[in-house]
């Protein structure tokens, strides 16, 4: 099988023109043979970096507030339609998808980081939200639930996948090999220095394949009307350098990708690997003890409110 993953920018906070940019990498990715694709984290339409370089937290500052809303304002809505271009051109294309997004929540103000899962003959198949914001994104995005531990079947291919520091969850990752994947996805902001390391322990662990997702993105893609764009520019002027990389179940890494280089990475993997690797460690077959060690896993999606009534 061959895979990609996508080290690119996005539009920054434009929900439409990231998806049109999707579309395009979609297209490149068919025409080079491959038939999954991951994308880094929240990829429609950013990641918000302003807050950990900006003072995010001080309360009622307009500035903040303002930026929030813009980014609020490209946020996805998944129920309203906003990627059927995307589930489209993975139809078109034969394409397994991990898209990373921010998802605007029902309450309609407020986003969680979603890593969606779009199967190129059913559609969306899962939406993953990220369990535990990280740091300053938890002034930015809801927790999520388990509703998207899912592992999904591709042709007889088994694919996972988590959003950033999740992939240094053990439960997280437990969960997931419980359902035996082939191929786990992992999506980050673009840092080299996070991703690598844990894509390489995680493969080991796993005994899988995995593809990691990183954005780029520098000063000539901020909006030039975002509210905090002089204050990100002053701390620096480059905030994701990438850090894309596919390795193998036994650590060896098959590809990688320069740091801030837009790029589609790809590798061919011979999934025979996985069962072979398998054969002295596999996690959640002989080297467990479910006896000794348990784990239970709650899949239920959560929303605020739950109505019973006759309303449509």
């Amino acid at each position: 099988m061959r895979v990609a993953a996508a080290q690119m920018a996005p539009v920054f906070l434009d929900r439409e023109a990231s998806i049109t940019k999707v579309v395009e990498v979609l297209e490149r990715a068919a025409a080079l043979g491959a038939q999954l694709v991951a994308f880094p984290e929240t990829f429609v339409a950013g990641y918000p970096f302003w807050a950990d370089i900006t003072p995010a937290s001080q309360f009622n500052d307009e500035k903040q507030k303002a930026a929030f809303a813009y980014y609020l304002s490209s946020a996805v809505d998944v129920g309203r339609g906003d990627l059927d271009d995307v589930v489209r051109a993975a139809a078109e294309n034969g394409i397994f998808v991990y898209l990373g997004i921010a998802e605007r929540s029902q309450s309609a103000t407020s986003i969680y980081c979603t890593l969606v899962a779009i199967h190129p003959e059913r559609g969306i198949v899962g939406t993953h939200r990220k369990l535990k914001p990280t740091y300053g994104e938890r002034l930015m995005w809801a927790d999520g639930d388990g509703a998207g531990l899912v592992a999904h079947d591709f042709g007889g291919t088994k694919l996972s996948g988590l959003n950033c520091w999740e992939n240094w969850m053990p439960l997280a990752r437990a969960a997931l090999y419980a359902q035996g994947p082939h191929i786990h996805i992992a999506t980050w902001p673009g840092s080299p220095a996070i991703s690598h390391d844990i894509s390489r322990f995680v493969a080991m662990e796993g005994r899988l394949f995995v593809v990691s997702a990183g954005a780029v993105l520098q000063e000539k893609h901020i909006p030039e009307d975002f509210p905090l764009r002089d204050e990100m520019l002053a701390v620096h002027n480059r905030f994701a350098s990438g850090g894309s990389i596919i390795v193998g179940p036994d650590g060896h890494v098959l590809a990688k990708a320069e740091r801030h280089e837009e790029i589609l990475l790809c590798a061919d993997l011979d999934l025979t690997l996985v069962e072979r690797e398998r054969q002295n460690f596999d996690p959640a077959g002989h080297y467990s003890r479910p006896d000794v060690l348990g784990l239970s896993v709650d899949r239920r999606r959560r929303e605020p409110a739950t109505f019973t009534d006759d309303q449509t």
